[in-house]
């Protein structure tokens, strides 16, 4: 039997950055001590909210490193470590797992892309590089490439692979995954406006970007759901839905980062190729955290 990672909302935390645009490890802990009293229940840390993209190798293993040694053991840490390269992600795999890292999470490859049997060969590569369970990662408004249902029940085989981030958007094709892989595969929503539809169909949580300016909220939402208060755990969603929109009005993380720097942290501007957020976007984000008490 496959061990769940952590059921709940996982915070797929932000990266802040000094003036200089260096890892800020100072933020980095206040944010992290921020999440965990106020009840998220696992941290993905170096994920495309954390900027993963624009990490070098070193910045990207110590982050992880970081976020290990300061959760302490209190909630898991879930670690980025994908990429369209399978050598190399099987190699930052290692390095999350020597900084100490409870899980990994996988994108599809991006780019280069591939075929469905080379996702399961890349992803089986992968789980096998290091003893760490293995999230899956389906975004393919990022990466143009999407994991079919036969595929997860392929890759559900595989001892390791225990779960999957969902954020093709796709309910149906979601349905029909947890129909073949028959609990094989614990089912996280990777979209903030899907987690009690895919909390419906069986799912475990949601790895969420919201939960980095209301952890409370996104853990609430799962666990009232949990508790059986189905329609308490709706409103709530639907009560969210104007601040998880304009979270994700502009290209992630973004809106998030500054809505982070909003709240009194330091959280500094993402690296280029982001641009800063515009001041009408800003002012309808405003808006929304204010409305939501956040502000």
């Amino acid at each position: 039997m496959k061990k769940t990672i952590f059921t709940g909302a996982a915070v797929a935390i932000i990266t802040p950055m000094n003036i200089r645009g260096e890892v800020d490890y100072e933020t980095l802990g206040k944010l992290i001590e921020f999440q965990i009293a106020n009840g998220t229940d696992a941290i993905v840390s170096c994920g495309t909210t954390g900027e993963s993209s624009t990490l070098s190798d070193e910045e990207h293993v110590e982050i992880i490193r970081y976020t290990v040694e300061k959760t302490a053991g209190r909630v898991p840490v879930i670690a980025g470590t994908g990429s369209n390269d399978t050598a190399y992600a099987c190699m930052l795999s290692k390095e999350a797992e020597k900084a100490g890292a409870n899980a990994l999470l996988q994108v599809t490859p991006y780019y280069n892309k591939t075929s469905q049997a080379g996702l399961v060969r890349h992803f089986s590569t992968i789980a096998d590089s290091t003893s760490l369970p293995v999230i899956l990662y389906n975004v393919p408004s990022r990466t143009g490439m999407d994991i079919k249902p036969e595929t997860y029940l392929e890759l559900s085989g595989h001892e390791k692979i225990v779960a999957v981030k969902e954020a093709n958007g796709n309910i149906s094709a979601l349905a029909h995954t947890a129909a073949l892989c028959q609990g094989k595969l614990d089912i996280y929503s990777g979209n903030d406006d899907q987690i009690v539809p895919i909390l419906s169909l069986g799912g475990k949580g949601v790895i969420s970007v919201l939960s980095n300016v209301a952890p409370k909220q996104a853990h609430d939402i799962c666990q009232l759901y949990f508790d059986g208060k189905v329609r308490e755990s709706c409103a709530l969603q639907l009560q969210l839905l104007d601040l998880i929109n304009a979270l994700f009005m502009d290209v992630n993380p973004i809106p998030v980062k500054e809505a982070v720097n909003l709240m009194g942290y330091a959280a500094g501007e993402c690296r280029m190729p982001l641009a800063p957020l515009s001041e009408k976007n800003r002012t309808v984000l405003v808006s929304a955290m204010k409305k939501h008490g956040l502000l």
